[in-house]
């Protein structure tokens, strides 16, 4: 059934807003995949907080003009998958590659952080991005680093102190 105007306008102003707020997306192709494989995957996403759209790439070239993911127009052909990472840089392309390793009928064609179209090759790259969470404990963990090493060794002073009368205690 062929789509009217209007309900391609919603699409685009759905997929539009979601591209502003989005940090990345990733855009996999699904030829041969089943119905059930599909729906496992919008339920992963859904968990994992990626927002996921099934749309024609024309729809899609409308939905990222004047977004920051203008640059993805030479990539979006075939029948195409998008992902789109709400809450971290790596969300949709952790995602992808998760689910393609027990499915290997989902290929990514593409991956865009804002700031450039990436290859599949990226894959990896940006699968391994932090989320919000660990970046910020890394952050902590290195402000804490120092302070801990430095409590450690002004401790060392009275310990060390402590050890040499307990050994001349025992020596007498």
């Amino acid at each position: 059934m062929a789509l009217g105007l209007a309900a391609k306008k919603e699409i685009v102003a759905e997929v539009s807003d979601v591209a502003s707020r989005a940090l990345s997306v990733a855009v996999a192709e699904y030829r041969g995949m089943e119905v059930a494989e599909l729906t496992d995957l919008r339920i992963k996403a859904r968990e994992q907080g990626v927002y996921l759209k099934v749309i024609r790439n024309t729809l899609a070239k409308r939905a990222f003009e004047g977004s920051k993911f203008e640059d993805m127009d030479s990539a979006l052909t075939g029948p195409l998958i998008y992902g789109f990472s709400i809450d971290a840089p790596g969300g949709a392309a952790r995602l992808f590659k998760d689910f393609g390793k027990t499915n290997k009928k989902l290929e990514v064609t593409a991956l865009s952080l804002g700031d450039g179209l990436l290859g599949p090759e990226k894959l990896d790259a940006v699968a391994a991005l932090p989320t919000r969470d660990e970046a910020l404990a890394k952050v902590l963990a290195t402000f804490k680093a120092p302070v801990g090493k430095f409590v450690r060794t002004v401790n060392e002073v009275p310990s060390k102190f402590v050890r040499v009368l307990a050994a001349i205690k025992d020596e007498k």
